[in-house]
């Protein structure tokens, strides 16, 4: 049996899950701004589309404590991250050139 090819080159998924006030979640650290700013970015360098890169909001992805997180298919790297610098470097380095960002990313 051979495996099908995947409809995107890679599928980036960012938590964007909202927990109750006072509880820990990826939301409470902007995760949905930075969501649409990775996928305003990707579609401006033209990477958006059938065999390129998708953006897509998750709800949880059970890894609250190291939040805010990403993750990247089909490597299935997972990421933290802080702010659009490094979204631009998760951007360029892994989904452009093919390099972990080794600083961001988790175990």
């Amino acid at each position: 049996m051979t495996q099908a090819a995947s409809f995107f080159d890679k599928h980036v998924f960012f938590c964007c899950n909202q927990r109750a006030p006072g509880e820990s979640c990826c939301n409470n650290f902007g995760a949905t701004e930075i969501k649409n700013y990775a996928k305003d970015k990707i579609k401006a360098l033209g990477l958006s589309g059938d065999g390129k890169i998708r953006i897509n909001q998750a709800g949880c992805l059970g890894r609250c404590d190291d939040g805010p997180v990403l993750v990247v298919y089909p490597e299935a790297v997972w990421y933290t991250y802080i702010d659009k610098d490094d979204i631009d470097e998760i951007v360029d380095s892994h989904l452009v050139n093919g390099n972990i960002v080794s600083r961001l990313k988790l175990d």
